[in-house]
């Protein structure tokens, strides 16, 4: 009979989207005090891969994917979820009678064979990981790059979203040998 085993450290990414530069920023700077250091940052891009977003959030939305510096558990994802939730809700401001949105966070991390997204919304391929939060492999690594998979969003196809994926999984190595610091 096989034993269970802690899984090791994993990298925390996030995927930000925000009505414009100064947003993001801050989002960046709140991220910071929040999770640690930022280790990398993926070049900043046009978010034209769904209007999703717009009705709440504007048109000509911006979008950058960031690895932190400090390791954590897999099983810290819906903590973390749910931490980034409230970091929008105090950045959304009332427009209309409506309270809306100034940023997107979405928080995952990057384990040696996959990137895990978390969400809360329930689907098929989505497993359910407490507090209302679910997870879902985004990308696979296998054969030396990383792989779509169907449900893989367009954004995380780009190869853009695939070079610094592959970067931040080069950071396991150097920053994922120390023990979690909040173990």
């Amino acid at each position: 009979m096989a034993k269970p085993r802690l899984p090791k450290p994993v990298v925390l990414v996030a995927g930000i989207t925000a009505r414009d530069r100064e947003t993001l920023k801050g989002a960046k700077v709140e991220l910071s005090l929040l999770f640690g250091p930022i280790a990398l940052e993926s070049p900043i891009f046009p978010f034209k891969f769904t209007r999703y977003y717009e009705a709440e959030m504007g048109p000509e939305l911006i979008k950058q994917f960031v690895a932190f510096r400090r390791p954590v558990r897999p099983e810290d994802l819906a903590s973390i979820k749910l931490t980034t939730n409230a970091l929008e809700l105090s950045k959304a401001t009332k427009e209309g009678g409506k309270l809306r949105r100034r940023v997107n966070v979405d928080p995952g991390y990057v384990a040696p064979s996959r990137l895990v997204l978390a969400t809360t919304k329930d689907y098929s391929h989505r497993i359910y990981i407490g507090n209302g939060i679910y997870a879902e492999v985004t990308l696979i690594f296998r054969r030396g790059t990383w792989t779509p998979l169907d449900w893989t969003y367009p954004d995380y196809r780009t190869e853009l979203a695939l070079d610094f994926f592959l970067r931040v999984r080069g950071l396991l190595t150097r920053f994922c040998k120390s023990s979690v610091s909040s173990r």
